[in-house]
C-alpha cells in the first residue's frame, strides 16, 4: 500500500486479529448488559486510576489532550447509548434523542479541531511521538469533517429494537453518510496520528462498518461508540503497540 512503509505478513495478520477482536467485543457489549457494564464502567475506572497515568503520560504517543478527550467522549457515548437502550422512558423522550446526534457531532468536532491545530503547526517531523506533516490537507479535511457534521439528520427517528440486544437503531443514518464518514475519518487519522492509522484508521473504522452493514443494520453509531471506546482504552494502555512494537506500521 502506497500510504505506508513495507507491511510484513505478521502485521497484516495482526490487523485482522485487531479487526476480529473489535467486532467480537462489540458483540459482547452489544448483546449483554453485563458485558457493557464490565467494559465501559468497571474497566475504565481501573485503567484511569492504575494504568493510564503511567502509560499515557506526556512522553507517550497517546498522551495528548486529544487522546484523553477522545477516550472519555467515546465512553460517554457508549454509556449514554446504554442508558437510552435499557431505560424505555429515555428512548420515548424525543428531547433525549438529541444526545446521540450531539455526541457524534462533538466527536467529529474534536477531530476537526485537531486537524486545524496540526495544520497550523507548520511541522515536518515528530510531534507528540508520531510523525506529522502539516499542509493544506489538514485544513481541507477539517472542512470536510464540518460538512460531515452538518449533514447529521433524523435523530428524532431513533428507536430501540425489540429483540434481546435492545439495539439503538437510527434509520436515517444511511450507508452513503457512513462511507463518507469513514473516508473523512481515515484521512483525519492519517493526517494527525499517521503511524497509528494502519490500525486506528483501517481496522477500527471497518470494525463498526461491517456490523452496520451485515450484523445489526441501523446501529452504526452504537457500533462506532463501542469499538472506538474499546480501541482508545487499549491504545492508551499499550501505546507502544502502534508506535514501537514489531507490529507497528509507519506511514
Amino acid at each position: 500500500m502506497f500510504l505506508f512503509e513495507s507491511i510484513p505478513w505478521y502485521s497484516w495478520l495482526t490487523w485482522f486479529v485487531v479487526l476480529g477482536a473489535l467486532i467480537g467485543l462489540n458483540e459482547v457489549t452489544r448483546r449483554w448488559k453485563a458485558g457493557g457494564i464490565a467494559f465501559f464502567i468497571i474497566l475504565p475506572i481501573i485503567l484511569t486510576i492504575f494504568v493510564w497515568p503511567t502509560t499515557a503520560g506526556a512522553d507517550s504517543s497517546t498522551g495528548t489532550w486529544f487522546h484523553w478527550v477522545k477516550v472519555y467522549s467515546a465512553l460517554a457515548g457508549a454509556l449514554g447509548f446504554m442508558a437510552i437502550r435499557y431505560f424505555p422512558k429515555l428512548a420515548a423522550n424525543k428531547k433525549v434523542l438529541i444526545f446521540p446526534a450531539a455526541i457524534l457531532a462533538i466527536n467529529i468536532a474534536e477531530a476537526c479541531i485537531r486537524d486545524f491545530q496540526v495544520g497550523a503547526m507548520n511541522t515536518d517531523g515528530i510531534v507528540d511521538g508520531v510523525y506529522m506533516l502539516s499542509g493544506s490537507w489538514n485544513w481541507m479535511n477539517g472542512v470536510a469533517g464540518l460538512l460531515n457534521l452538518v449533514a447529521i439528520c433524523g435523530w428524532a427517528g431513533i428507536f430501540i429494537s425489540r429483540d434481546k440486544s435492545k439495539d439503538m437503531i437510527w434509520p436515517d443514518m444511511l450507508w452513503f453518510w457512513i462511507i463518507a464518514y469513514d473516508l473523512w475519518n481515515f484521512a483525519y487519522v492519517y493526517n494527525c496520528v499517521g503511524d497509528h492509522s494502519f490500525y486506528a484508521g483501517g481496522a477500527l473504522l471497518i470494525s463498526c462498518t461491517i456490523p452496520a452493514f451485515f450484523i445489526k443494520k441501523g446501529a452504526w453509531l452504537q457500533h462506532r461508540a463501542n469499538t472506538l471506546a474499546l480501541w482508545m482504552m487499549f491504545t492508551m494502555a499499550v501505546p507502544t503497540f502502534v508506535s514501537d512494537s514489531m507490529f507497528a506500521v509507519e506511514t
